[in-house]
């Protein structure tokens, strides 16, 4: 009970327990990354329903109104279709009852289940009237049975349902009726059909997602029964409190149950269910929704070991963890455990309490077995009516079944599970690992694996580039064809198990710590060790990441650059690893590069006013640390050099190219309107996917600025309103063109241009449109010194998302900081009158917010520098622009930082948040001083 309450407690302090939570995955594929294998048919969604037949290589895809069979091997090779479409009076009479005749009133496949080798059983909503037939698979045509499938299928595409087939008999979990409040674990046979009983205790609002059967052990003396396990979510009827409690489920019905001869006539003698606990006790953390289950069955086994994906009703932080636990622990729960009573206490939550009374024998709810027998008790039929009474008064054991090691074996924040499968893979030193693959509810998936030191994520790989939840997912493990299917809404993905040859050098593949990846020297590459024909003793492979017995010698490029003096240059170095730290190396020395000199960014490295002490080798390396060892390896080199410059006079328009030596040159020119410092100090969005924009050599050269349109928003409600915003630099008579889905857009433009310095110019430009289908944008900025072109395609969510006013769902749970942002704002302006008495001039504060979705529920801000110049800015600034008061200076400029780890969203224009601030000043430590404590900044 003390347990149950604290999920309502402990809330309030989720935010802080969950920073320490979850291992970071060490690699991130971009869907664009890795090689994919992708089905999908035009006007066809809901890939929902997946079987894999390993003996004959085919996936079977159950959709919307239509089923498919896929070369296993390559999914991209359609074998047969079949259209299973609903009558136009059935989808009439859908319709009248008030579904949609466009969405719901159609026949979603829900059921595909191999009957034999002829025959898959198959189910849809059909309309809501759900009906089942058997498909040929020889002709892949319908048999026209048209059964009715009511309990076996779902009536609303939208219910949950889960199904096995044992032995030519479905065994399902749905809904019974139209409405679907009548809940149902079924068993369809011509010979014994039985049913759970409809009664709360039995059944409380259930959400099923996993059904599978474990068959007895063919060694065993004591002649048990094969199981059937059903596991699913459902109301508590324990506790009772103001909202409804969820708790996890686990079930088991016995599969020569026969009902009962007077009591439990037709229904299941031998239903019995438990509480699946998923906690971390020293957190607190409840995980009581379970999204999906797999049971690993393997020979390298003692017992089955049950994997589920779990995630915490007041999920508002986006945890979701996986227990594991071990058969024999059920078992026990169902053989030797306490079973609940309904009990009605006074002012009490508790509804059910332990039953300490005599239990009859045959202990209720087990399976007929030798014991069984030997006391004339032969099938279900013959049990006391005494038994079958208390089974049905009894369906809850007191007893919960608790996992491996009393806690999750992961814990991961900032993302939901759905999906699951395990794989159990021998390494070459013959130690044996579980491997799972977990799906998120943004279209990724997580490989990950237990070893001596901890939980390790390999690896995060994007399988849908829309960013839509894994629905289902399935492993094919044959040796040499280990494949991951995954489907959704739109399309199903096939993907390898393990991405060996994207690893270049030894350590890089040791250190993925992949137990199916090993370094092979001979041919100076990484293999998977299950498609070669024999392993070799030289291989290299260690599951603890300790790369010391890499000895390759990686053969280094270096990239020569020339630069000119007072420019920035910058260098470019990709690391893929999350868990390595990028060190830059100058003449072997390593890099202070939190000095103003430098800017460290993700993929780069920004050196600014170039002098020739500047000039020389540069190296970035990979730090990764393993066991307290470090491991480096170089990933980029650069030779710099700078130009040699000859003296002249400077004319009237134009002035010599600043130096460390020199005296500073006001920047930006007088009469200027600056916005942001390209080429010198205003990075790019650092996790930007769009191509290089960014140049320090070229005064002329057409660039981009962030937020590119793949940056901004992706998902809209139909016929929502929604901005979309693109800025650039080039040379003066530049100008934006927008088109939309390939043709030129004329109306709901705005732009707005003004001059920067050395003839080049700034263009803002921006519309304002809504759609009510997916439509493709592309802004491309025209000049003479070339084009560029960014684009991102807006997605239409459903009707559901229809009244967010524009707001993508992703901005939404974000409204409630712009009271919070206002408030800051005012204090900024309120500092600057109290620093400096009056407002001087003003400046213009340019800033963006960058947002990626393969952040899930991240915010992302970048915020340029904030020039303090001594003249009086007189271009026109925009009117989206956030201009601030400024302070004259007539000195030399000092840049310093004021941090704000504060994100923030303004209403109605494009500054949507601040996550750095850099200030130029005379005076930088006084001034940062001032405006973090009167400011309000941490």
């Amino acid at each position: 009970m003390m347990a149950l309450c604290a999920l309502y407690a402990v809330w309030g302090l989720v935010v802080e327990v969950a920073i320490a939570f979850g291992p970071v995955p060490r690699i991130t594929w971009e869907h664009r990354e890795v090689q994919l294998i992708h089905f999908h048919e035009s006007e066809v969604s809901n890939y929902s329903t997946l079987l894999l037949s390993e003996d004959k290589d085919v996936l079977y895809v159950g959709a919307r109104e239509v089923i498919f069979a896929l070369n296993a091997v390559n999914i991209a090779e359609k074998q047969h279709e079949l259209h299973w479409k609903v009558t136009e009076d059935k989808r009439t009479k859908c319709a009248v009852k008030g579904k949609s005749e466009q969405t719901e009133c159609r026949n979603y496949v829900r059921v595909l289940q191999q009957l034999n080798d002829t025959f898959l059983y198959v189910c849809g909503t059909n309309a809501f009237q759900p009906t089942c037939d058997y498909l040929n698979l020889i002709s892949f045509e319908l048999g026209g049975k048209n059964e009715d499938g009511k309990g076996r299928c779902p009536f609303d595409p939208a219910q949950s349902y889960t199904s096995v087939m044992v032995d030519g008999e479905l065994y399902s979990g749905t809904s019974y009726n139209f409405l679907g409040s009548e809940p149902i674990i079924s068993r369809h046979s011509t010979q014994s059909p039985l049913r759970t009983e409809y009664a709360i205790p039995w059944l409380n609002e259930p959400n099923f997602v996993f059904a599978d059967v474990i068959r007895a052990d063919q060694n065993s003396t004591d002649g048990e029964d094969d199981k059937i396990y059903f596991f699913f979510t459902e109301v508590s009827v324990e506790y009772e409190f103001v909202g409804k409690l969820m708790i996890p489920r686990i079930a088991r019905v016995c599969k020569r149950d026969q009902g009962g001869l007077r009591t439990l006539q037709k229904k299941w003698t031998s239903f019995l269910k438990a509480r699946l606990i998923c906690t971390i006790p020293d957190k607190n953390l409840i995980f009581n929704i379970i999204n999906d289950v797999f049971i690993l069955k393997s020979p390298t086994l003692k017992e089955p070991v049950i994997y589920g994906v779990f995630s915490p009703q007041l999920n508002n932080v986006g945890l979701s963890a996986v227990c594991a636990y071990n058969l024999s622990t059920v078992e026990n729960v169902f053989l030797k455990g306490k079973y609940m009573q309904s009990a009605t206490v006074e002012q009490s939550h508790t509804k059910w309490v332990r039953y300490n009374g005599e239990i009859p024998n045959p202990r209720p709810g087990a399976c007929i077995n030798n014991e069984a027998r030997a006391s004339n008790y032969m099938s279900s039929l013959n049990l006391p009516d005494k038994t079958l009474q208390f089974v049905k008064d009894h369906p809850l054991m007191d007893d919960s079944v608790t996992p491996v090691g009393d806690r999750p074996r992961l814990v991961k924040r900032d993302v939901k599970y759905t999906q699951i499968v395990v794989d159990r893979v021998r390494a070459l030193n013959s130690t044996i690992y579980d491997v799972m693959f977990i799906g998120t509810d943004q279209g990724a998936l997580h490989k990950a694996i237990s070893y001596e030191n901890g939980m390790h994520i390999i690896e995060e790989t994007q399988l849908f580039p829309n960013f839509e939840p894994v629905q289902t997912l399935l492993l094919s493990s044959r040796r040499g064809r280990r494949y991951l299917y995954a489907g959704s809404n739109s399309g199903v993905v096939q993907s390898p198990v393990a991405f060996c040859d994207k690893y270049t050098t030894c350590v890089d593949c040791v250190l993925a710590r992949d137990p199916y990846c090993a370094w092979k020297p001979l041919e100076a590459s990484c293999i998977d060790i299950f498609k070669e024909s024999e392993v070799e003793r030289s291989w290299i492979q260690n599951i603890g990441g300790d790369a010391s017995s890499c000895s390759d010698k990686v053969r280094e490029n270096s990239l020569q650059h020339t630069f000119k003096h007072g420019s920035t240059a910058e260098l470019k170095c990709s690391q893929k690893s999350n868990l390595a730290q990028v060190v830059w190396k100058f003449k072997d020395d390593v890099l202070r590069v939190e000095s103003p000199k430098y800017r460290l960014l993700e993929k780069a490295l920004l050196i600014f006013n170039l002098s020739e002490g500047d000039s020389g080798v540069y190296q970035c390396l990979s730090e990764e640390k393993v066991k307290n060892k470090k491991f480096s390896q170089v990933l980029a080199k650069h030779v710099l050099e700078l130009k040699k410059i000859q003296h002249t006079t400077a004319g009237p328009t134009t002035a010599a190219a600043p130096t460390e030596a020199s005296s500073p040159i006001p920047f930006p020119p007088t009469g200027t309107s600056f916005l942001s410092c390209v080429g010198s100090d205003s990075p790019p969005s650092p996790t930007s996917t769009q191509p290089d924009v960014w140049s320090s050599t070229d005064p002329v050269k057409v660039m981009l600025l962030p937020p590119f349109l793949s940056d901004q928003a992706q998902h809209v409600s139909v016929r929502g309103p929604f901005h979309l915003f693109c800025q650039a630099t080039g040379p003066g008579g530049s100008y934006f063109v927008w088109k939309k889905n390939g043709q030129k857009m004329k109306a709901c433009i705005t732009e707005q241009s003004h001059m920067l310095f050395a003839g080049r110019v700034h263009i803002l430009s921006w519309v304002k449109d809504s759609v009510s289908e997916d439509t493709e944008y592309k802004c491309s900025l025209i000049s003479k010194a070339g084009n560029t072109t960014s684009e991102v395609l807006i997605t239409v969510e459903d009707k559901g998302s229809a009244g967010q006013d524009g707001w993508t769902k992703e901005f939404d749970t974000w409204r409630n900081a712009i009271n919070e942002h206002d408030k800051m704002m005012q204090n900024w302006r309120e500092t600057w009158v109290r620093i400096f008495g009056k407002i001087l001039c003003p400046t213009v504060l340019f800033y963006w917010m960058y947002y990626s979705p393969s952040f899930t529920n991240s915010l992302r801000g970048f915020c340029n520098q904030i020039y303090l110049y001594n003249e009086v800015i007189s271009a026109p600034v925009p009117s989206s622009f956030l201009t601030l008061s400024a302070v004259k200076s007539a000195q030399s400029m000092t840049c310093i930082t004021v941090m704000s780890s504060r994100s923030f969203i303004l209403p109605n224009t494009v500054s949507l948040c601040i996550l750095n601030v850099y200030l130029i000043s005379s005076r930088p430590t006084g001034l940062q001083s001032l405006l973090s404590t009167k400011a309000g900044l941490p």
